[in-house]
């Protein structure tokens, strides 16, 4: 969920070489030409206008195409890729992919698909297989007559993955023959030439390895590799998906295969959680040439967990999909409430915010022409799936409500507890926005605020102790830096209604300060400082101070994260010492390098037990001057697997944290306790 901010443009080399021009020299794309200057001002004539051909515009501005040449980016080459094999499989042509991370860095994904088409393409007049690995926007999911259901819709996926690799090499077997090719930096580097017969099988072979000149990072991570294909896998029943890494020994190893699909996926997300009902509802029909899928199922905690998706495509945003769904399930329970007399006339109808309290839901469409909204696809336009989507869901809840009364009482019965809970969270909520700066009222008393108004350029610390909280109101930048200290642990929200969130004494002056209010009401233009920023200790106190906050955060205000504004401040453990050179660790790790490094006898080394211990000038110099502080982003790659986490971390059992923390107390590098 964190990454480091420690990043460079993906725009500059270093080396002082241009990838594009391949001669050791700056490309004058998007530069001013250097020499005599013409007649237009400074310089820039007809003759300043470059054209990038085949994919230099991949290379020059790869964050346009990835976004981002961070570990992120890094992983999109692989999802590209991927997503090809399962285009495959949602046009029932493969039913296994191989995903391997090979011991020299490079991947391989092997499918058992139809295999890339060959011969000559005559818009282009090359080979079919060299044109869809060298062009943009070329590929078989434009006419429909390649796929008739697809997540790659702009046809750049592995064409940019070639542009952006070291090399690449890609086979493909089909009409019983095996024709390969092998491009270096996105250019050919031989013919598309046959290689041998295809043994009676087809499919695509594809490995590439990722072109340190474009990348800040080439370590892939096999958690988040791992926890993709599990969603992959889910989301198409009857697939079998392999991921090796073979960087490690013994070679490390997964396998995912559910034939249970959203059923199974459900299940998954409600590990941990008591469930109102044992068995989920499924509903699954087609509407014309649209297929819908819907798995549900409630559990006891009080926070709603629907994930949506178009053509295997996660829509975080959501869409006309998700607006059908809920429309469905707002309707459909409260007439079965009505019918079975546990609402009556007098009783005002159940809101939709009462009947998704403790609901998991996955809902997953395929159609022939997704509408998306942007280029990161993160919403689904298309007005027509609305309605398909709330008549499939509606017929498939009433069946099963009708087919299992009891559970659909305890259903009803939760969300008009909800219902309840939710007129007391909105008194709470008023209470906090009558007392806080919405209303042009007084900030937080504890709160040192910063003079800046500008939000963009504000930054809020959220400091653990009465004592840090001095020495970070001291040493701060008083323009810019606001501090709201924080004592003791505060409440956990995975086990607290938004009701009791809101009559929390450490909580409330957060929600006031940060200016956004809470829940339904959550408004994240209102926020006051765009870098929210976690400073405990660096030891497991300061650790559970941080996940509780980080709870917080992720349950009741969910877009603060999602849009990159929290981040955590990583404090040192150690100062090292000469009298005259002082230098700072923040593990054992450097601190054993630093102390090589200076090999000096009078050497001192303190060790931090908490934030109080330094004083101000010490906590400006290490943590929060902006020019050599150490920040971590805290984002949301993966949100099934992040609710997955909390659950585990910070819910009811305890059974599945102990799990956690067998499989995981190894990876612990710098243990304090």
């Amino acid at each position: 969920m964190t990454e480091p901010l420690t990043r460079r443009d993906p725009t500059e080399h270093t080396n002082g070489s241009d990838p594009i021009a391949g001669n050791g020299t700056r490309s004058a794309v998007g530069r001013p030409r250097r020499g005599k200057v013409g007649p237009a001002a400074g310089g820039y004539d007809a003759e300043s206008i470059q054209v990038l051909e085949g994919l230099e515009a991949v290379r020059k501005r790869p964050g346009m195409y990835i976004g981002s040449t961070d570990g992120r980016g890094l992983h999109h080459l692989i999802w590209e890729v991927v997503d090809n094999s399962i285009d495959e499989a949602m046009a029932g042509h493969a039913d296994r992919i191989e995903l391997t991370i090979n011991a020299d860095g490079s991947v391989e994904n092997l499918d058992n698909g139809r295999g890339v088409p060959v011969g000559l393409q005559k818009q282009t007049g090359k080979d079919a297989l060299e044109v869809v690995h060298t062009v943009l926007h070329a590929g078989g999911k434009f006419g429909g007559g390649g796929y008739k259901v697809s997540g790659g819709l702009h046809g750049v996926g592995v064409s940019v993955v070639n542009a952006l690799s070291e090399w690449l090499e890609v086979e493909t077997r089909r009409d019983g023959k095996l024709w390969g090719q092998r491009y270096e930096r996105g250019k050919p580097a031989s013919p598309v030439r046959q290689l041998g017969s295809s043994g009676g099988r087809t499919g695509t072979r594809t490995r590439f390895r990722p072109d340190p000149l474009m990348f800040e990072t080439l370590d892939f991570s096999f958690d988040q590799i791992a926890q993709r294909m599990r969603e992959s896998a889910y989301l198409n029943k009857g697939i079998w998906i392999r991921l090796a890494d073979e960087r490690e020994s013994p070679i490390r190893e997964k396998n995912f295969y559910f034939e249970g699909g959203l059923v199974s996926f459900v299940r998954y997300l409600n590990q941990g959680k008591d469930v109102l009902h044992p068995r989920p509802i499924y509903v699954e029909r087609r509407d014309g040439a649209t297929a819908i899928e819907v798995a549900l199922q409630y559990n006891d905690t009080y926070t709603e967990n629907v994930f949506a998706f178009a053509n295997n495509i996660n829509t975080v945003d959501g869409g006309t999909h998700v607006t059908g769904f809920r429309s469905a399930l707002t309707g459909s329970l409260n007439d079965y409430a009505r019918r079975a007399s546990l609402l009556r006339d007098s009783d005002a109808n159940l809101s939709g915010e009462d009947v998704r309290e403790g609901l998991t839901a996955v809902i997953s469409v395929k159609l022939t022409d997704p509408q998306f909204e942007g280029q990161t696809k993160a919403k689904l336009g298309n007005a027509d799936v609305k309605g398909a989507v709330q008549n499939a869901v509606t017929e498939g809840i009433a069946q099963y409500l009708d087919e299992n009364p009891a559970d659909g009482r305890r259903i009803v019965e939760k969300s008009l507890i909800a219902a309840r809970a939710r007129e007391a969270a909105r008194k709470a909520r008023d209470l906090v926005i009558r007392k806080g700066a919405l209303e042009g009222m007084a900030l937080p008393g504890k709160l040192a605020d910063c003079q800046e108004r500008d939000p963009e350029k504000s930054e809020l610390y959220i400091v653990e102790g009465d004592s840090a909280g001095g020495s970070a109101k001291q040493g701060r930048d008083r323009r810019s830096q606001a501090i709201l200290p924080m004592f003791g642990k505060m409440l956990n929200v995975e086990k607290a209604r938004l009701d009791r969130v809101l009559s929390s004494e450490k909580i409330r002056p957060l929600i006031i300060a940060l200016g956004t209010s809470i829940g339904e009401t959550f408004d994240l233009t209102k926020l006051r400082y765009h870098k929210v920023i976690l400073l405990a200790d660096a030891d497991v106190d300061g650790a559970h101070i941080r996940t509780l906050l980080m709870t917080f955060f992720y349950r009741n205000m969910h877009d603060l994260v999602d849009k990159g504004h929290l981040y955590i401040a990583s404090p040192p453990l150690f100062r090292i010492s000469t009298g005259k050179v002082t230098r700072y660790a923040r593990d054992e790790r450097e601190r054993d390098r630093i102390v090589r490094e200076m090999k000096v006898k009078n050497l001192t080394v303190q060790r931090f037990k908490g934030l109080g211990e330094m004083n101000a000038d010490q906590l400006w110099e290490t943590t929060m001057n902006p020019q050599t502080r150490t920040l971590i982003q805290v984002n949301l790659d993966n949100a099934a697997a992040a609710d997955h986490l909390f659950t585990t971390l910070m819910g009811e059992k305890v059974a599945p944290r102990k799990e956690f923390i067998r499989a995981e107390a190894r990876k612990v590098q710098n243990l304090d306790v």
